[in-house]
């Protein structure tokens, strides 16, 4: 194992996903993911996808989710709830007649209907997904380790 210097990360500017265009030469600051992606830090917290349940909406198996958890679900909200006791992310709809549903974002698998007699509690909603296509080795506390998987 070796040292790993933390050094700060600079967003350097916009890209076009269209047509290419030259580079920017400069750095605009440095880019603090915290800063990026965490709105209520105290209410915040990260959790891995397993499962291809939620493709459709670009969750894929290993993604980090990042979740707050002092947010309401609404329909259409995308949540990390308990479901007879199973952890699962699904979007949280609520349909014409109030009818309040679990649904996947793949057609492999089915909506989770839920009434009141449901052992369900939702743990917070959705607000980004970290997707890395590049699996580096993992760095805790400034030393650089094996990819655990």
């Amino acid at each position: 194992m070796k040292e790993v210097q933390d050094k700060a990360v600079f967003l350097v500017g916009d890209v076009i996903a269209g047509f290419p265009s030259p580079v920017e030469t400069y750095r605009e600051s440095p880019l603090d993911l915290n800063r990026l992606l965490v709105y209520r830090p105290a209410a915040t917290f990260f959790v891995r996808a397993c499962g291809d349940s939620m493709m459709g909406a670009g969750i894929q198996d290993g993604d980090i989710l990042v979740v707050d958890k002092s947010l309401t679900a609404r329909d259409g909200s995308i949540i990390i709830a308990s479901v007879g006791g199973d952890f699962t992310v699904k979007t949280y709809r609520i349909d014409k007649f109030g009818s309040h549903w679990l649904v996947p974002a793949n057609s492999q698998f089915r909506p989770i209907a839920l009434d009141e007699t449901s052992d369900f509690s939702i743990f917070g909603v959705v607000t980004a997904v970290i997707h890395q296509y590049v699996h580096e080795p993992i760095r805790q506390g400034g030393i650089e380790s094996d990819w655990l998987g």
